[in-house]
């Protein structure tokens, strides 16, 4: 593993920042551990990606510009969230195409920002944790980070690594689960029938828990699971990674 220490600024995201703030502190304990100083910047908001995917260019691009200033003179940001992360490095250069110098300082951030685990592995060089789990789970790849990021191999990486930890396939793992942002509130029924579907490959793997590396997927399953009463415990990949499972419940409890 690279050894250089790193200056790294953490974009939290807004869903880790309002529904589940331990994603954020075991993130900043993968990045310690992998040899990065960690910033947290305070005039960071939204990526903009809300805006952006509901048409609102005008606002995604205010936001953008915002992001673009808090992070600046960072060594790398990096996120708990492929979404967001594939927002900034596929999606800023995009929004700034007719202003040539923020289109550069769009792509200057993007070529500088991480998914988490993608970076851990594929920056850091990181090959394993030291965390313990036992548990059946099964890993479901969330849309941006998988096509956006190529997300896939590096999760498993880690995760092979963790004592206790057996790992079952999803069949359809590279398959939405429906929440899609703002897809799952403009289009209600359709979202639905595909976290169901996600929800029966789930269950048909035996898992006694799923993980996955975006908020916005795991609360979206976690919120099915917990409507059907399945007691499949649902977590953030980085709490598992930083072994921080013991004193924070799951997702969401069957009832």
């Amino acid at each position: 593993m690279s050894q250089r220490r790193v200056r790294v600024a953490l974009f939290v995201t807004c869903l880790v920042d309002l529904f589940r703030p331990t994603v954020g502190f075991a993130a900043i304990k993968l990045l310690e551990q992998a040899g990065c100083d960690v910033e947290v910047p305070q005039a960071q908001t939204c990526c903009g990606q809300p805006a952006y995917n509901t048409g609102a260019r005008g606002s995604a691009k205010a936001i953008a510009r915002q992001v673009i200033d808090a992070f600046a003179d960072f060594d790398y940001v990096v996120a708990p969230s492929g979404s967001c992360a594939g927002m900034i490095r596929v999606h800023y250069p995009e929004l700034f195409a007719d202003d040539p110098s923020l289109r550069a300082r769009a792509e200057e951030l993007a070529a500088r920002t991480w998914e988490l685990v993608s970076f851990l592995v594929d920056v850091r060089g990181l090959r394993e944790v030291d965390a313990t789990w036992r548990r059946i789970a099964t890993y479901h790849d969330a849309c941006s980070g998988l096509r956006e990021l190529g997300v896939r191999d590096q999760p498993r990486r880690l995760l092979a690594s963790v004592q206790g930890l057996e790992l079952r396939e999803l069949a359809g793992t590279e398959v939405c689960c429906g929440f899609g942002g703002t897809f799952c509130v403009k289009y209600p029924e359709i979202s639905d029938k595909m976290v169901g579907d996600k929800i029966a490959d789930i269950a048909a793997t035996g898992a006694e828990a799923v993980l996955s590396g975006d908020l916005g997927c795991l609360l979206n399953i976690a919120g099915k699971l917990s409507r059907q009463g399945r007691a499949v415990e649902v977590r953030h990949i980085a709490e598992v990674l930083a072994q921080m499972t013991d004193d924070t419940a799951p997702l969401a409890a069957s009832r």
